[in-house]
């Protein structure tokens, strides 16, 4: 049975603090009801499968909540479909912690629940199911971070990174050094959030001969950069972008639109979502030929 060594207490967290987290998201609109359903579900799954997954989750839902809410002011003159306060709904939710949902449901089947060193000799499954899951999140947080701070902090416009031509802030694919570093910044939280829980969860110290712990951190900055990158080369190749005739920023054609770049192939949902199935994928290869 998949569930039948979860504790009584971990059953019990799992069914209060998802809800206290929904309840926070809704109330400061980084949710609407459809994500707030969505994230109660993941929240639920990572808390079953390894208390450090639901670091991760927690770092990203409440660094990604403030970050979005920065400077919003300057962000909604900037991008035509900009939405106050984030206000992410249940396609969001679903692609930008979905993959991570998904490992850890294969964590739980594989693994069962618990945490556990990271150590690719002795418990090779759950660590290279944890960087998946920590690829992921790194992504989005990254990305997050690198779009949020990016489009509205440094100085002079963006350079698409296909082209290294100079675009408009806030088109799909734009990159800087303030949003690249910021992408670095985001993803290293996340790994941060994981590697704390693994100190305070279990027994010290790691075995002689585990995977060096601190390999969360780096693998959590180098998540976020990049899933930035990534995400960057989408947008600026398979996501239209745009410049109306008030100046803003528009992600479809349309009557009086100046194309800026990229084909209008891609939603920024799907970006997300393709983005961080490669962090995940690329992540644990990464570890398994260092370690």
């Amino acid at each position: 049975m998949v569930f039948s060594d979860v504790s009584s207490s971990r059953w019990m967290v799992a069914a209060v603090l998802p809800l206290l987290i929904a309840v926070y998201g809704l109330k400061r609109k980084s949710l609407d009801r459809s994500g707030a359903i969505a994230g109660i579900v993941l929240a639920q799954v990572l808390i079953l499968a390894n208390y450090g997954f639901l670091a991760e989750l927690f770092v990203f839902f409440i660094a990604g909540s403030r970050i979005t809410k920065f400077r919003q002011h300057i962000k909604a003159k900037i991008v035509n479909d900009y939405k106050e306060g984030g206000g992410r709904n249940w396609k969001q939710v679903l692609c930008t912690g979905g993959v991570a949902g998904v490992c850890a449901v294969l964590y739980l089947i594989k693994c069962g629940s618990g945490e556990t060193w990271m150590d690719m000799r002795l418990h090779h499954h759950s660590t290279v199911l944890s960087v998946a899951v920590l690829g992921s999140l790194s992504c989005a947080n990254g990305d997050t971070f690198s779009s949020e701070i990016g489009t509205v902090v440094g100085l002079g416009d963006p350079w698409l990174i296909t082209t290294f031509k100079r675009v408009p802030k806030g088109t799909n694919g734009g990159v800087s050094p303030t949003g690249t570093l910021a992408s670095i910044i985001g993803g290293t939280m996340v790994g941060l959030g994981h590697f704390i829980i693994n100190y305070l969860c279990l027994p010290s110290p790691p075995p002689s001969l585990a995977t060096p712990q601190h390999c969360l951190v780096w693998l959590g900055a180098l998540g976020g950069l990049l899933g930035s990158i990534l995400d960057s080369i989408l947008g600026a190749t398979f996501q239209y972008s745009g410049i109306d005739r008030s100046g803003a920023i528009v992600n479809e054609p349309g009557k009086g639109v100046r194309h800026v770049s990229g084909m209008n192939l891609l939603s920024n949902h799907m970006v997300n979502l393709i983005s961080e199935i490669i962090t995940a994928l690329l992540l644990p290869a990464l570890l398994y030929l260092l370690y």
